[in-house]
């Protein structure tokens, strides 16, 4: 859990402002512009800090200038933030994509299938069919994936902040560094999600091991990825809707109280919101993704984007480029808000663990110094 903190007004849509009186809407939109296009440091947070433009996952603040900690450890460099965000990223990506898989299976069945059916019949025909395990088909292929996946996600991310936010303003910084963090992780989520999708879609059966080797044989290394442009194309805005907006607020709400992380709770919310609202935008981009991942044979249809695109505007309608958003948008919003939260407890204890190294390492240097003294 992060460590304790000052007491503090929980976040809320009307949050407390100048007298002790609540914004209204349009203050409120004046101080959120404000903090992310101010440029200097020192008026950018009432502390004398510049807004910290990173995820409560990753943030690691500098401590203020007037309140020096002659005893502490030096902060860690940008490639020990990377590694850090990548191991706590590993640990909570395979926690959340596990825990969220039957909701992807319920997903992925709805926009695989021509069939029009709800998503509580598509849950019970999985139940019906297959039982409780059903549910969780390509759990092996998830766990591996998502959490090598996660890692080089949050690692690329950190690393990216950290080289991009002394050259540019910091509010370019949660995009370009979202953006590369999906283009560097799609390289693992791809094979990851072929595999996951045709387990669940009913395309393939048998083990994860089982349909890859299946994939190699008759598709070649390339057929790993097989709708990696749609993904791309889903990922990048997606990504950066996300991660963007999670970042603005998050940002806005530290400069809202003297507090150095968010609670668990405004982790919670402002994730959902942030998934939630990326997941229903770039639906239709997951549909035509899903068609071209669960698609065997050469003759089932079109293997480009616009050209899936169009077959599923043929045969459904625009409507259908929105099916599965409903399990698709719960989803992003549970992954989201648990996501913060997992990730949040695992990189607040492995900085722990670090800053207690580094302590013990500059003691034992000290004493071994006094004794050669």
């Amino acid at each position: 859990m992060p460590p304790s903190r000052h007491p503090r007004e929980p976040l809320s849509l009307a949050l407390p402002g100048a007298g002790g009186r609540s914004q209204d809407f349009p203050s409120l939109f004046s101080d959120l512009t404000s903090l992310l296009l101010h440029h200097s440091p020192a008026a950018a947070s009432p502390h004398g800090r510049a807004p910290v433009f990173s995820s409560s996952t990753l943030s690691i603040p500098a401590p203020a200038p007037s309140a020096p900690a002659p005893s502490q450890p030096q902060a860690p460099t940008p490639l020990e933030r990377a590694a850090i965000g990548a191991c706590a990223g590993a640990a909570a990506g395979a926690f959340t994509y596990a825990a969220l898989l039957p909701l992807d299976a319920v997903k992925t069945r709805l926009q695989a299938g021509a069939a029009s059916r709800g998503s509580w019949q598509v849950f019970a025909d999985i139940l019906r069919a297959d039982g409780p395990l059903g549910l969780y088909r390509g759990l092996s292929a998830v766990i591996l994936g998502s959490a090598t996946s996660s890692a080089i996600y949050f690692g690329t991310c950190e690393l990216a902040k950290s080289l991009l936010r002394p050259h540019l303003p910091p509010f370019l910084v949660p995009p370009l560094a979202g953006a590369s963090g999906n283009i560097s992780s799609s390289a693992i989520m791809v094979p990851k999600e072929l595999i996951t999708q045709r387990l669940q879609s009913g395309a393939a059966t048998g083990r994860s091991w089982q349909v890859l080797l299946q994939i190699l044989q008759n598709d070649g290394f390339f057929g790993l990825y097989a709708g990696y442009a749609a993904t791309l194309l889903r990922n990048l805005p997606a990504g950066v809707l996300s991660y963007s907006s999670f970042e603005y607020l998050k940002a806005f709400a530290l400069s809202k109280s003297s507090a150095a992380n968010l609670t668990p709770g405004e982790s919670v919310l402002c994730g959902a919101l942030a998934g939630a609202i990326s997941a229903g935008l770039t639906t239709p981009l997951d549909v035509v993704k899903t068609r071209l991942m669960t698609r065997v044979g050469a003759a089932q249809g079109s293997r480009t984007v616009v050209g899936t695109m169009q077959e599923v505007i043929a045969e459904e309608g625009l409507m259908g480029l929105s099916r599965g958003i409903g399990p698709r948008v719960l989803h992003s919003a549970c992954f989201a808000a648990i996501g913060y939260c997992a990730f949040e407890t695992a990189r607040l204890m492995i900085l722990k663990s670090y800053l207690e190294s580094c302590e013990r390492k500059a003691a034992a240097e000290t004493k071994t110094g006094v004794a050669a003294a």
